[in-house]
This record gives structure tokens, C-alpha cells and sequence, in this order.
């Protein structure tokens, strides 16, 4: 049996607009409450380019997994980020979650803005023989619809690697677990378990405007693993320091064993 520690991390893209809660001022505590968890893979949702180096670069012994991938100027990006020399990584990709999926930027279905997943199968130094897919996702924040027609991307365009590895899905959904999008994607022939159910955990907001009290909103941060993992422990990471969040989502905590 093999743990997995995993972060997912609506980060907040790099808006100077965000006054004392913007990137400069909170991006150490980020960091800090990532790395207090130790995981084995950070999911993180939002943040361009510069941004997202700046947290590799704090995130020393950690690196991302991009060499796949064609940077776009203005686009943001969800991304992984794997412990070093604890994987290797077998294969990687993004998904444009559009008509035209493998077009860079490409956007559909009344989407605010162009979106994606990226992916990856991994095998773990310790089961080398083992592999799984971890996929990361920021879905459309304003239809259901466009959610909908996205996730129905993302499964179409991974269907060889859902059907082939254990695999995890994480992101910002933009939705609580109770909308279409969870019923589009518990409807594909994989089963796919929320750990946050399975554990029993009460339901809570995970997006909070910088503020931590915005308890009426959703859950709309979580993540779903196939039957291959057995869940140990979800949480949100609800920690501030001196009213200073490391980001206007609480970081959602898991661990895992893949048997």
C-alpha cells in the first residue's frame, strides 16, 4: 500500500486589484500552509505563467508538470505540481475543454473564459510497476450548461486513461457536488468516490472572498478518486494569520492509499 498526501488550491491569480489580500502579501503564508501538510501533489487552480513559476520556485522541492505544455500570455492555468524524485512521470497532457480541445486557448459552449484540465500518469518510485492518472481542473463560473458541456470534454477527450488507471480528479468546479456537473461525471462508467462523503464530513463553503465567514456559498472545491484509493482524511484548510487568508478558497486536504 502506498499514502498520497494531495492539495487542491484555488490559489488566486496575481491581481494587484486584491489590495492587502493580493499575490505579494499572501503568497508566503500560501506556501506555508501547503507545504505544513507535506503533500506528494499540489493541484492548483488559476495563476498565469509568472505567477506559477514564482510558486515553483517557493516550493523548493517541488516541481511542475509542464513540459507539455504551450504557455498562453493571458490565459490561467490548473496545474501540478509533484514532489521531487518521488515519481515518474509517464505521460502528461492538456485539454482545452471546448470543440477544438487540442487547439491552445480555444474556448466553447458560452464559456467566460477559455478553460482546461491537465493530466497526468504517474507511478510512484515505491510501485514503479503501479500507475495512476491525476487530473486537474477549473471549470466555467458562471453556467451550468458550459460546465456541463466541459466536463463531457474532459471525459470524452481521457476516456482510454479513465477506462486503463486509478485515477483522481480534483480542480474548482465552480459547482456544489449536489449539481449536473458531479452527475455527468458519477454517470461515466468509472466509479468515482467523494472522500468527503465516504468519511462523512459535514458540509462546508470552500470559496470565501478573502473573508473565511462566507458559509452560505458551497462547496464547489472538491475531489473524486476511483475505488482504487481508500480514503484516510479530507479537510478544508481554514487557517488565516492575523485575518490574511492564503487565498480566497480554503485548500482542500486529502490522503489516500492507493491498495
Amino acid at each position: 500500500m502506498t499514502m498520497l498526501k494531495l492539495i487542491s488550491s484555488n490559489i488566486r491569480f496575481d491581481n494587484p486589484a486584491d489590495g492587502k489580500f493580493s499575490w505579494n502579501f499572501r503568497k508566503e503564508f500560501l506556501v506555508e500552509r501547503l507545504l505544513d501538510f507535506q503533500p506528494d501533489i499540489i493541484g492548483t487552480q488559476e495563476g498565469r505563467e509568472p505567477q506559477l513559476r514564482e510558486l515553483e520556485s517557493l516550493l523548493r522541492s517541488y516541481e511542475i508538470i509542464a513540459g507539455h505544455r504551450q504557455w498562453i500570455e493571458e490565459r490561467m492555468y490548473p496545474c501540478l505540481f509533484v514532489k521531487k524524485g518521488q515519481f515518474q512521470l509517464i505521460k502528461s497532457g492538456d485539454i482545452w475543454l471546448s470543440e477544438t480541445p487540442h487547439i491552445a486557448g480555444s474556448s466553447s459552449f458560452q464559456s467566460a473564459f477559455p478553460r482546461l484540465c491537465t493530466w497526468s500518469v504517474l507511478a510512484h518510485t515505491q510501485r514503479p510497476l503501479d500507475h495512476f492518472l491525476i487530473i486537474n481542473t477549473h471549470l466555467d463560473h458562471v453556467l451550468d450548461f458550459t460546465r456541463v458541456r466541459q466536463v463531457q470534454v474532459l471525459i470524452s477527450e481521457l476516456q482510454n486513461e479513465l477506462e486503463k488507471f486509478p485515477t483522481i480528479i480534483m480542480g474548482d468546479f465552480n459547482e456544489s457536488p449536489d449539481g449536473e456537473t458531479r452527475k455527468v461525471l458519477t454517470k461515466h462508467s468509472v466509479s468515482l468516490i467523494d472522500p468527503w462523503n465516504i468519511l462523512k464530513n459535514t458540509e462546508h463553503a470552500s470559496y470565501h472572498q478573502f473573508n473565511g465567514n462566507n458559509l452560505h456559498q458551497q462547496r464547489i472545491d472538491w475531489l473524486l478518486h476511483t475505488p482504487h484509493f481508500e480514503p484516510q482524511s479530507v479537510e478544508l484548510d481554514t487557517s488565516h494569520k492575523d485575518g490574511l487568508y492564503p487565498s480566497d478558497h480554503f485548500p482542500l486536504k486529502v490522503q489516500l492509499i492507493l491498495s
